[in-house]
């Protein structure tokens, strides 16, 4: 059965109002959560730089990814691209607020230190996630390409959005496995994981979405 589009209501400013009220909940009830449950202050192994640097830097990721997100709830009548755009802001958004609340915690700000400076090798570098592209993460949009995103209507929008989504996910994957791999507390490398995993699976899902309406992936990051 095909679905049916709703471009009036899709863009209705009520609706845009109320997902910005929930996006901003969320990340207000994941912070809250992450300081009224103490997660990451009764782990017994106190953070490091990578726990500390991968929750600022994923935080800041992820908000890229939850305004982009938010640019397809409104412009986009796209059931299937609105549905996807909603998930990923909630999640992120609910993230955002847990690695913000661990950062409290910790007695950390949100933002400082180098970017992808916890990602570092043992020779002082690091590990091949300079993107130089102003400091942007890897996978990140420019303020050129959120621009252009910004003027596109139907299903160029559709196609532009997923594409820019699809090189996001992909960029913040292995900044997610290498938090598996090396942060010390339990929280940080349990919520990398989660990332890596839905993130692996929603680029999947893009893949099939994008080929659908005739795009092509960009280059991975």
């Amino acid at each position: 059965m095909t679905a049916q589009h709703h471009p009036t209501s899709a863009r209705s400013p009520l609706r845009v109002v109320l997902l910005v009220i929930i996006a901003v909940g969320l990340v207000l009830l994941g912070g809250g959560l992450a300081v009224a449950l103490g997660l990451g202050r009764d782990d017994a192994r106190q953070p490091d730089a990578v726990d500390v640097g991968f929750s600022r830097d994923m935080a800041r990721h992820h908000l890229q990814g939850v305004e982009m997100a938010n640019v397809a709830l409104q412009r986009s009548a796209d059931p299937a691209v609105r549905g996807l755009a909603f998930d990923i802001a909630s999640t992120q958004n609910n993230q955002v607020g847990r690695m913000h609340g661990w950062l409290a915690l910790w007695g950390h700000s949100p933002t400082g230190g180098d970017v992808m400076g916890w990602m570092a090798d043992g020779a002082g570098g690091h590990s091949g996630h300079d993107t130089g592209m102003g400091g942007l993460m890897p996978g990140m949009a420019t303020e050129e390409e959120l621009a252009a995103l910004h003027s596109l209507d139907g299903t160029a929008f559709d196609v532009e959005f997923l594409r820019l989504m699809m090189r996001h996910h992909q960029g913040g994957l292995g900044m997610a496995e290498y938090a598996v791999e090396h942060a010390r507390t339990a929280v940080v490398p349990t919520l990398a994981q989660a990332i890596a995993e839905s993130q692996t699976a929603e680029t999947t899902l893009m893949a099939g979405m994008l080929a659908a309406r005739g795009g092509t992936p960009l280059p991975a990051p």
